[in-house]
């Protein structure tokens, strides 16, 4: 008796904790949806609370009778089973109950989604393109354009010494900016395999297919910053795809994109410099460890029968242009992607540059940014 009081006392003790640590987790973790920062997200947390508690309402009734029954109607209190083949006022009962039901969260669910997919009279069109594994954003009729990748720094968290941060695995070095007060609309697609655009606290999540294009909306309404993720599985860095959208005042958005376009005059104009050696290996090393360490490893050694390790291959030791082709216009067939419009010359002349002369190559030469602009304008 005493044993079995002691591991009642201990299993007993354990629940308790259990409880106690889900307690705290669930302050950590939420198991519910968020609320969101948009009128559309309030609404599809307001249907999704109102939906739980009517199927709970549902499951109280329906057990509740069972139970009753089980309980008031056993064989030890003398009750006999009735003895009837078929009941027409029973069956419409049962048929008409949950008819209505459904009818009653048919109404609050198709005004939802009527809402949801009321993407007309944008003021702002945005064009997401998922990459392996990267996003790119495109302002339709503004000329900007730019890829958004897992930053640097929680690059070295996942590679290096460096501690994690509580935005770990979750910041970009480009996000996307939108206004606030405006309404924006995002045209959804992939370039490579399927990806999913998902940010809760705006209620968007579309699928990212190629061939397809998928669209949403959002209208933010107070600044702020809002992260999501790919929520499809998409290869081997799924989990390195964030999302960060930043909402900003209308004069801070066009201030940032009168930048954007500066920026992209700059590039072309950084593309007729002349480069050393030296400053072209360190820019190429930066530019490797964010947009090729994720398949061919920080130490070029690729993966095996899945990625070609840059350490002794037959291009980043064979001539120069079938190098500087292979990273301009990719490999097709595999998931080697072309880089033409995802690096500026100056970034594809360094990354060249780097892995013809890193992990052992030492090949000895160099590419100058004017030498991609060439190249690419001669094909």
């Amino acid at each position: 008796m005493l044993k079995l009081s002691s591991r009642w006392f201990a299993w007993t003790s354990s629940v308790v904790l259990a409880a106690a640590c889900c307690g705290v987790a669930a302050g950590e973790w939420p198991l519910n949806m968020t609320k969101g920062v948009t009128d559309v997200s309030h609404n599809v947390y307001g249907l999704h609370m109102t939906i739980l508690f009517w199927c709970i309402g549902i499951g109280v009734v329906v057990f509740g009778v069972m139970f009753y029954s089980m309980a008031m109607h056993r064989k030890s209190m003398g009750a006999k089973a009735a003895n009837f083949h078929e009941s027409t006022t029973l069956e419409i009962i049962w048929t008409a109950i949950p008819l209505l039901i459904l009818i009653f969260m048919a109404v609050p669910a198709t005004s939802t989604l009527k809402q949801l997919y009321d993407t007309e009279d944008a003021d702002l069109d945005i064009l997401v393109t998922g990459y392996q594994w990267k996003w790119k954003y495109e302002y339709l009729g503004e000329e900007v354009s730019f890829y958004s990748n897992l930053s640097d720094a929680s690059r070295e968290q996942i590679y290096g010494p460096k501690e994690k941060s509580t935005d770990y695995l979750r910041d970009v070095d480009n996000p996307l900016i939108i206004p606030v007060g405006k309404k924006v609309r995002f045209l959804v697609t992939a370039a490579d395999v399927i990806h999913s655009w998902w940010v809760p606290q705006l209620a968007v999540k579309r699928d990212a297919i190629p061939g397809y294009i998928n669209e949403s909306w959002t209208f933010v309404e107070e600044p702020g910053v809002f992260r999501g993720q790919c929520a499809e599985l998409c290869g081997k860095d799924h989990g390195f795809m964030p999302i960060v959208v930043k909402a900003v005042p209308q004069a801070e958005f066009d201030t940032w994109l009168g930048e954007q376009r500066q920026a992209a005059l700059a590039v072309a104009e950084a593309a007729k410099q002349h480069l050393s050696f030296d400053e072209l290996y360190s820019q190429g090393e930066s530019v490797y460890n964010a947009r090729c360490a994720a398949c061919h490893q920080p130490n070029g050694a690729g993966v095996p029968g899945v990625f070609p390790a840059i350490a002794g291959s037959k291009v980043a030791t064979g001539a120069l242009e079938k190098h500087l082709a292979t990273v301009v216009h990719g490999v097709p067939g595999t998931a080697m992607q072309a880089f033409a419009d995802q690096l500026t010359p100056v970034q594809i002349a360094a990354v060249i540059t780097y892995q013809r002369n890193a992990f052992g190559n030492n090949m000895g030469d160099s590419l100058q940014p004017i030498d991609v602009v060439n190249f690419t304008q001669n094909q």
